[in-house]
């Protein structure tokens, strides 16, 4: 299992090592023109950084359809806070801290849609709906061998930790930070995703 994380890490790391040392000496310029309301510079800001916020959006959500939705979120909420930026981490952590915000938002709005619903659902449809929330089934055996695909098969909770913490590298203080867990919390949902893992790629 090591191994095929290393492979992961590596291909989410590829493109940021692809950029040229000018283009990120050049950054706080782009970010400060684009902080005065320079759409051009907000643009290359864009194309610099798009493709590993997507990988991110996409490792978090689990599928296609929803990572390139939180995407686009991520990056109108980061032209709307843009001002208040002030460099004291990384544009990426920025990105990524907003495109986790952003994961968070939707499940909650999820979870009140769906809180809606059942109060007016039947009785029978209400218990049938009472799985928890979030709920992804394993991967199946075909699957289970495909580290990206066991991975998007975890729990949302514990696919957010095991993605910020295993494949981005960021601290359990960093991801206790970014999510609002306690990092007792994120331990156990770390030590969680392990095991599931372990499960599924040893099927």
């Amino acid at each position: 299992m090591a191994s095929a994380l290393s492979l992961v890490r590596s291909a989410q790391t590829t493109q940021s090592s692809e950029l040229a040392p000018r283009e990120l000496a050049g950054e706080a310029a782009l970010v400060d023109r684009a902080r005065r309301g320079d759409v051009d510079a907000f643009e290359r800001l864009y194309q610099l950084h798009a493709g590993r916020v997507y990988a991110l959006c996409l490792r978090l959500a689990g599928e296609p359809v929803e990572a390139r939705e939180l995407m686009q979120d991520t990056f109108v909420h980061a032209w709307e806070a843009l001002p208040r930026f002030r460099g004291e981490s990384s544009l990426t952590t920025w990105l990524h801290r907003i495109a986790v915000n952003a994961l968070l938002e939707r499940r909650r709005r999820d979870k009140r849609r769906s809180a809606r619903v059942s109060l007016v659902d039947d009785e029978d449809d209400a218990e049938s709906g009472s799985i928890a929330s979030g709920f992804v089934a394993p991967a199946d055996v075909a699957t289970a061998i495909d580290l990206e695909r066991a991975i998007a098969a975890l729990p949302p909770g514990v696919r957010r930790a095991f993605v910020l913490h295993e494949v981005e590298g960021y601290t359990h203080e960093e991801v206790a930070g970014m999510t609002g867990l306690a990092t007792g919390t994120l331990r156990a949902q770390l030590h969680r995703a392990r095991q599931l893992l372990i499960r599924a790629l040893s099927l």
